[in-house]
């Protein structure tokens, strides 16, 4: 099959590889139709490469439809049109039942001390072969998948896989009171659910991002959007009676702009041999936090942070003064896919498409342009929001 495959920083080629086979019972096979360019997978693309080997698979949004299962799986047959998780949970376990799939310790990458693998995503997570591919090898599968229905186009489903849920758990963490303020700090694919979301829920929802089309996207949605100045902060403080926000959504995370010194940490660190980066990356602060300093600045006391944003850095300086004066919660962390999907799946599939997902793709190209689309999604080039690659 054909597959996208990590060959260097910056470097990624389309190569024939083999296809997956059940390895295990309780495995299935997808073919995929549809699969999406994640914000985090530039993280790969330019970061993370320490923890990536030479032809990798990547991708993580992935949804298609089940040619082959594994002799235990019973709730899947040879047809059905599912969406995967991008995380890979048991279903069963301390975690998973209350309702923590990204913490699944069947799934538990131990070696790294990381919580539940994710297709696509780095030794960190399991180095499990991904879904920007030909086929897909679903562990867990009979857990491990969301079955939805026949009549309605990839998009209405795709995002499921990861970044609507992610948003979703995001707006959740954040607390925001009825009738409150949300902000949102960065309208890349998540942080354009976020705001959605936020507005769907009858919130006043202001928007930080430096992209004029990203901005004007959001706008289309009820969003009230801000330019990324010197002055943002200040300025949206002003429009909440010099309070604040009663909560922000981070959906920036750890290559947010400014902090020019640490970015030239993350290049210098990437230079390094693999024996070498590799530690430094886990124990030392390596992310730029601009975006999530500029959200504690900006919320209000006894408001809450809500990070969905990926964060790497295990030393990282906190403003821990303000955090403690301001009285801020904070809540965090990798999205526990499957908890939300009851909530989302009829908003997605209502006609009147209430969270915008037939508004989002800005790039529909083939698998043999993922290489490329990976560079103009990273510059925000040609207008680029989001990237479904279709195999």
């Amino acid at each position: 099959m054909k597959a996208l495959t990590w060959q260097g920083k910056r470097s990624l080629a389309v190569e024939e590889v083999p296809d997956p086979r059940i390895e295990f019972a309780t495995d299935a096979i997808v073919k995929i139709t549809s699969t999406a360019i994640c914000g985090s997978d530039l993280h790969l693309y330019e970061l993370l490469g320490p923890f990536l080997d030479r032809g990798d698979i990547l991708g993580h949004e992935p949804m298609g439809v089940v040619v082959e299962v594994g002799s235990d799986v019973t709730d899947l047959a040879i047809g059905d049109r599912v969406v995967v998780p991008f995380n890979i949970s048991c279903g069963h376990c301390f975690m998973c039942r209350r309702g923590l799939q990204s913490q699944c310790e069947t799934t538990q990458v131990r070696e790294y001390g990381s919580g539940a693998a994710l297709f696509g995503y780095t030794k960190l997570y399991g180095q499990v072969p991904g879904g920007q591919a030909e086929y897909l090898r679903v562990p867990h599968a009979d857990y491990n998948h969301i079955r939805v229905g026949r009549d309605l186009p990839d998009d209405r489903y795709l995002f499921l896989s990861d970044i609507l849920p992610t948003a979703w758990q995001g707006v959740e963490y954040a607390d925001v009171p009825e009738g409150g303020t949300l902000a949102v700090m960065g309208l890349g694919p998540v942080g354009q659910f976020v705001a959605r979301i936020g507005v769907h829920r009858g919130f006043r929802v202001l928007a930080v991002d430096p992209v004029p089309e990203r901005r004007a996207m959001a706008e289309r949605h009820g969003v009230l959007a801000y330019d990324l100045t010197d002055d943002v902060v200040a300025e949206l403080r002003d429009l909440t009676e010099g309070r604040g926000a009663d909560s922000v959504v981070d959906a920036v995370g750890l290559e947010a702009h400014g902090n020019p010194g640490i970015k030239a940490a993350q290049t210098a660190i990437g230079l390094l041999p693999d024996v070498v980066s590799q530690p430094l990356m886990e124990r030392v602060g390596i992310d730029r936090l601009a975006a999530l300093h500029a959200s504690i600045d900006l919320v209000r006391r006894g408001g809450t942070v809500s990070l969905s944003g990926v964060y790497a850095g295990d030393a990282d300086i906190m403003p821990m003064k303000t955090m403690f004066d301001k009285q801020i919660g904070m809540r965090m962390g990798q999205c526990n896919v499957k908890r939300w999907i009851d909530d989302i799946l009829p908003l997605v599939e209502d006609s009147s498409d209430p969270l915008g997902v037939m508004d989002l793709t800005t790039h529909r190209v083939s698998l043999d342009r993922a290489p490329e689309m990976y560079e103009t999604f990273q510059k925000k080039a040609d207008g680029c929001i989001k990237v479904v690659l279709e195999p």
